[in-house]
């Protein structure tokens, strides 16, 4: 029985893996170019989301990261607190989200002040690994 659940957990890791090979025109301020999705346990998982976006300082900055179920509940945030003006692109992790067996995850990156405007990401993702 615990090999059948390992290799369940196995497939939904190799299964959640996106990732875009060339970067795409711009979109908006900031992008979502790439995500890597691993099941570290049943019912959560983390993303690598690699985000290019156009900061300049304080005023004009990728601020924030979020998991967006289906329905559009936002399931996970990840918020930063600096911005990323001499590192571009940049990754960052949101750990530990809860799928509750949802097939389909959106991750999109929020810039300060023009909102959610650029490129997102939807990790087709085999449902909830318990």
């Amino acid at each position: 029985m615990h090999i059948f659940k390992s290799v369940r957990i196995a497939s939904a890791v190799l299964s959640a893996i996106v990732t875009l090979s060339a970067a795409p025109a711009w979109a908006g301020d900031a992008d979502v170019i790439g995500v890597h999705a691993t099941s570290p346990e049943a019912g959560l998982y983390d993303f690598a989301v690699t985000v290019r976006s156009k900061d300049t300082g304080w005023d004009r900055y990728a601020d924030r990261l979020e998991a967006v179920s289906g329905d559009g509940t936002v399931i996970a945030t990840r918020t930063f607190d600096h911005p990323h003006d001499d590192e571009q692109p940049f990754t960052r992790d949101i750990r530990g989200v809860p799928i509750n067996g949802a097939a389909k995850i959106i991750i999109r990156a929020h810039f300060k002040p023009t909102g959610f405007d650029g490129a997102i990401t939807t990790v087709s993702l085999p449902g909830d690994a318990s």
